[in-house]
């Protein structure tokens, strides 16, 4: 009987300690693409986006956000869904693909399309303030496909936050990445525009 209850006693002991061991839930986050028809005409270009380079300290599954002007921290349980680089390559893409009026928009390094303007992007920053704002500030350049100058440009773009919690920083930073893929779109247009 004694053994019994110490070994009852061990069973308790171990369900208490592994309840107090439990964490909370991983929640994962994309970016999602929100560009709408600017009214210009369609075009028939190809364009591959990538790749996309990202600053090291939000190159990370999980949220980076800034907690004061020389210090951020690494929320463990809010995390992106896919590597931040891949999912900001998809999601200008996706806003190109709107903004120009042509599907033939893709991410590398799947794309084989012929003929086609390569855009590659450095995020020089990407930053979350929660309750507050974001800023995507992106160095991008635009290849022509065959002869011509590249362009180049830089983005910076800031968007206010709509709540506390890191649905509103997703959605924050795709409206930001919207004004730097209409930036890009723009290179894009006055590239073929000019050409013989």
């Amino acid at each position: 009987m004694k053994n019994h209850i110490i070994n009852l006693s061990a069973v308790l002991f171990l369900a208490v300690i592994a309840a107090g061991c439990s964490s909370a839930p991983s929640r994962f986050y994309t970016l999602n693409s929100t560009a709408t028809v600017d009214g210009a005409a369609n075009s028939n270009v190809a364009v591959i986006v990538g790749p996309v380079s990202i600053p090291a300290e939000v190159d990370r599954p999980q949220f980076t956000v800034q907690v004061a002007p020389n210090r951020v921290a690494v929320d463990e349980f809010n995390r992106w869904a896919a590597p931040l680089n891949d999912n900001i390559a998809r999601v200008v893409a996706g806003n190109l693909a709107v903004l120009l009026g042509t599907p033939r928009v893709a991410t590398v390094p799947g794309a084989n399309f012929n003929s086609a303007y390569r855009v590659t992007i450095s995020v020089q920053r990407f930053e979350s303030v929660p309750g507050k704002s974001v800023l995507v500030d992106a160095v991008w350049v635009v290849r022509p496909p065959s002869v011509g100058a590249a362009q180049s440009g830089r983005t910076v773009a800031t968007e206010p936050v709509s709540g506390d919690d890191f649905d509103a920083l997703a959605s924050a930073h795709s409206r930001a990445l919207a004004k730097v893929s209409s930036d890009i779109a723009a290179a894009i247009r006055a590239q073929v525009d000019v050409k013989p």
